[in-house]
C-alpha cells in the first residue's frame, strides 16, 4: 500500500491536497490505500495558514483540507469522498444492504460530523483563547471526544458488530475511528472505558493500509 506515492491511474494522476495530521485527510489516506489506489500527495499546512491562501480556496472554497482530485473530479467532505469511492471504485466502505447502509452511515456521523468538528484544531484552540485559560486546548478535546467515543461504544452492542465496526471487513466507521483514536491517544485519553472500540481500532492498525495512512509517514521533514 502507498505512504505517500506518485503515480499515475488510467492516464489520470490522483493527487490529494493533504495535511499530515488532519482526521478528514488521515480518512482518504486510509480509503485510498484499502483500494490500493496510488496518489500524489500535496501537502497543505494548517499550522502556517496554507489552508486559506488563493490556491487552496480555488480547490475548496471552505479553505479545508483534505481535497481530492480523482477521475477528472475535484471532490472536497471526506465522507462525500470515501462514498464516491464507494460507488465508483466499489471500495465496500457501505454495505450491500439499507439497514446496513444505515448503521455505518450513523456509527460514521458520530466520529465525523459530531465529535471531530467540534475538537478540531481551530476549535479547540479558540475554545482556549476565549476562555482566558479556564479551558485548555487538550481538556476541551479531551471532553468531546470521550463524549463521542461514550456512545459509539453503546452503537457497538449490535448484532452486526464483527472484528470491525460492521461485519468482517473495514467500512466508513472503521475509517473515521482510526483518526479519531490516533487523536485520543495524543492528548492521553484512557481509552479502557471502551473496550469494544478499542479492540476494533486495535485490528485496524495491525492492517498495512492503515499502518501506510499514519500521519508519522506523512510527517514533512525538516
Amino acid at each position: 500500500m502507498p505512504m505517500r506515492p506518485s503515480a499515475e491511474l488510467g492516464g489520470e494522476m490522483i493527487t490529494l491536497y493533504d495535511y499530515w495530521r488532519s482526521s478528514a485527510a488521515y480518512r482518504i489516506r486510509i480509503g485510498l490505500n484499502l483500494l490500493g489506489l496510488p496518489y500524489r500527495s500535496v501537502p497543505v499546512d494548517l499550522v502556517k495558514g496554507e489552508q486559506h491562501s488563493p490556491e487552496n480556496l480555488a480547490r475548496n472554497p471552505q479553505g479545508l483540507v483534505p481535497t481530492l482530485e480523482i477521475d477528472g473530479l475535484t471532490l472536497t467532505q471526506s465522507l462525500a469522498v470515501l462514498e464516491y469511492l464507494d460507488e465508483v471504485h466499489s471500495a465496500h466502505f457501505l454495505p450491500p444492504d439499507a439497514p446496513g447502509r444505515a448503521r455505518v452511515r450513523a456509527l460514521a456521523y458520530v466520529i465525523a460530523m459530531e465529535t471531530a468538528p467540534v475538537a478540531n484544531l481551530s476549535v479547540r484552540n479558540l475554545a482556549a483563547k476565549l476562555s482566558n485559560g479556564g479551558i485548555t486546548a487538550d481538556g476541551w478535546q479531551a471532553h468531546f471526544i470521550a463524549k463521542g467515543f461514550t456512545a459509539f461504544e453503546a452503537m457497538l452492542t449490535h448484532p452486526e458488530t464483527g472484528p470491525y465496526c460492521h461485519g468482517d471487513r473495514p467500512t466508513l466507521p472503521d475509517i473515521c475511528l482510526v483518526p479519531q483514536v490516533y487523536n485520543a491517544r495524543r492528548i492521553g485519553l484512557d481509552l479502557a472505558p471502551y473496550p469494544r472500540l478499542a479492540a476494533i481500532a486495535t485490528a485496524l492498525e495491525t492492517l498495512p493500509a492503515v499502518q501506510a495512512a499514519h500521519p508519522d509517514n506523512h510527517q514533512p521533514k525538516g
